[in-house]
């Protein structure tokens, strides 16, 4: 296992998890990496480490380079286990090495590992100098645990991201610009709606922060990493999203059924709102993961939830996405409510609710729609033409 060059003494040293398929709850089918970062300069330098199961394939690669004892820094850009993991072992190998990282950082590792190593904690702003190179840091909390902070070198323009720019992608090719973009690009917004999307008014003052930067190469703790060609277009990404930035002409329709009665009513939602001129995906809780519902929510104005009624509430799935949903808080959303019922009812108007209450997911909202078990033609028409007086009106405001 070979370290990677990435500039004259600096290399990758991470490790790269090719079976991982779950992470947090949504599903990861590219696997990942956890990247490290070694630079060799009069005090080397280890930036961030790996999960504790593959301490071995960093301490490889890093072997690749030097004796990994003669390591005098790690800087621990975040605590979180996936990062952090390998830092016991590590420690054994280098117990005089100095471990850089913030107040929430010293705090959280004492709390994981139970151990008082050679901490030195370090504020926003900070410098320190390793020889030719220095190391400035940036801490950027709930970006996306208390502790995130960016590491800025300065003399190689080059910005260690930690969580921020990642993506989940298992890969021998460790650079952006050598795979397909529309799947980096796709990862990447995978990675920010299903972990910081909830902390898009924090990574808004990083962005206005790294504006001022002269950055030429983005190295994230996960995924591949951004060189001068295409950082402006992640940057770009990020800005949008971060500001909940979505198309007035994009609905999405997630349900699940029981008797193919609330299916109905998605088919016909779907038709009057693609009438209306509006691009419409319908999303199935049967077959589709709530992490990639996430993604697509990302994109979509208009988010339309069904369910029908099941011992007086909604079935079980789409409580699990609702729940999910409100966690990662999209903003700027208009809502739709629907579903069928047998003679209780109860689903819709708990759809209604959680929707739009704001200590849940708080949308503006449209007149849900509702039907006693099977709709027939006559009534999935009026629900279109209805919808579509609805749609005209949001479109036009």
């Amino acid at each position: 296992m070979k370290a990677l060059k990435l500039k004259e003494g600096i290399y990758w040293v991470g490790a790269i998890d090719w079976d991982l398929r779950n992470f947090h709850g949504y599903v990861t089918q590219r696997g990942s990496t956890y990247n490290a970062y070694l630079i060799i300069d009069d005090k080397i330098t280890l930036i961030d480490n790996v999960k504790s199961y593959l301490y071995e394939e960093m301490i490889t690669r890093i072997k690749d380079i030097i004796d990994p004892s003669k390591i005098d820094i790690i800087i621990q850009n975040h605590i979180e286990m996936d990062h952090s993991g390998g830092l016991p072992e590590l420690i054994k190998l280098i117990p005089k090495a100095t471990l850089y990282t913030n107040a929430n950082g010293v705090k959280g590792l004492k709390r994981h590992f139970k151990q008082d190593w050679n901490f030195q904690e370090v504020k926003n702003g900070e410098s320190i100098s390793i020889g030719k190179r220095t190391l400035s840091f940036l801490t950027t909390p709930m970006v996306h645990w208390p502790d995130n902070q960016f590491t800025y070198c300065p003399e190689e323009k080059i910005l260690f991201s930690n969580d921020g720019f990642g993506q989940h992608i298992a890969s021998t090719e460790h650079f952006a610009k050598d795979l397909p973009k529309g799947i980096v690009l796709e990862e990447a917004k995978k990675y920010y709606a299903n972990i910081v999307l909830p902390y898009s008014k924090q990574v808004q003052n990083v962005l206005k922060v790294a504006k001022g930067l002269d950055i030429h190469m983005i190295c994230p703790s996960h995924g591949v990493i951004w060189t001068e060609e295409n950082i402006p277009e992640i940057i770009s990404a990020y800005i949008n999203w971060a500001n909940n930035v979505s198309d007035r002409h994009r609905a999405l329709v997630i349900y699940d059924t029981m008797w193919k009665s609330t299916q109905k009513l998605a088919y016909t939602i779907s038709e009057a709102f693609e009438e209306e001129g509006v691009s419409t995906q319908l999303m199935n809780l049967q077959t589709n993961h709530i992490s990639d519902i996430m993604t697509e929510v990302m994109d979509a104005k208009f988010i339309a939830v069904g369910s029908p009624t099941l011992n007086s509430s909604i079935l079980p799935t789409v409580a699990a996405f609702m729940y999910y949903l409100k966690g990662l808080s999209p903003k700027n959303k208009i809502g739709l409510a629907f579903g069928s019922y047998g003679w209780g009812g109860q689903s819709i108007p708990i759809l209604q609710e959680l929707l739009q209450d704001p200590k849940q997911c708080g949308f503006e909202m449209m007149e849900p729609i509702k039907t006693q078990y099977i709709p027939d033609q006559e009534e999935l028409n009026n629900i279109k033409n209805n919808l579509r007086q609805q749609i005209k009106i949001k479109l036009e405001e």
